[in-house]
């Protein structure tokens, strides 16, 4: 069997939630695959999905001729920027395009995400198996009107995560 290092471009999978997986740490190939496929409704240039440094705790015993530090809570840096879709003849936006911005226009609305970066297209469905490299519980906060002009109409949503879970598999089967 070859194996292949691929390139990450266009290999990233993100999935929202709106419903709370049974087990937000096992979701299913079900739960995912019902969920919104945001792969190609935010934009690359800014998305925010990771892990970032620890929280560190002094513990330099006496002795010790350097710092010596415990890792503490996990943290995390998460944020989209959200493409806005509209009904070409009513000019209100379409419920189906813009249900990434509809899912996570208000602040305080609690979601739960998915993000696969494999050798997979972003555009393949979910399979038991898949490695997420993060997904979790995470807050929003008010949407932001980018300051740059021109483009398309899009919005920035910054968002905090409650629980976060790394290197998980998706699990086959329904809840």
């Amino acid at each position: 069997m070859a194996t292949i290092t691929a390139l990450s471009e266009g290999r990233v999978k993100f999935t929202i939630l709106t419903t709370k997986p049974a087990n937000p740490a096992a979701p299913t190939v079900t739960e995912l695959n019902a969920g919104i496929d945001a792969s190609c409704r935010i934009l690359a240039s800014d998305f925010t999905w990771t892990t970032t440094d620890s929280d560190k705790t002094q513990e330099k015993v006496l002795c010790a001729e350097g710092n010596a530090n415990s890792l503490g809570a996990s943290n995390y840096s998460a944020g989209v920027t959200a493409l806005r879709y509209w009904d070409s003849t009513t000019k209100a936006a379409d419920l189906t395009g813009d249900a990434v911005f509809a899912a996570l226009k208000v602040k305080g609305t609690t979601v739960w995400a998915y993000a696969r970066e494999t050798a997979k297209k972003s555009t393949e469905a979910w399979a038991a198996g898949d490695e997420i490299y993060l997904g979790g519980e995470v807050v929003t906060d008010e949407p932001q009107k980018p300051s740059e002009a021109g483009g398309a109409i899009k919005r920035r949503i910054p968002m905090e995560m409650q629980l976060g879970y790394t290197n998980i598999e998706v699990v086959a089967g329904t809840p």
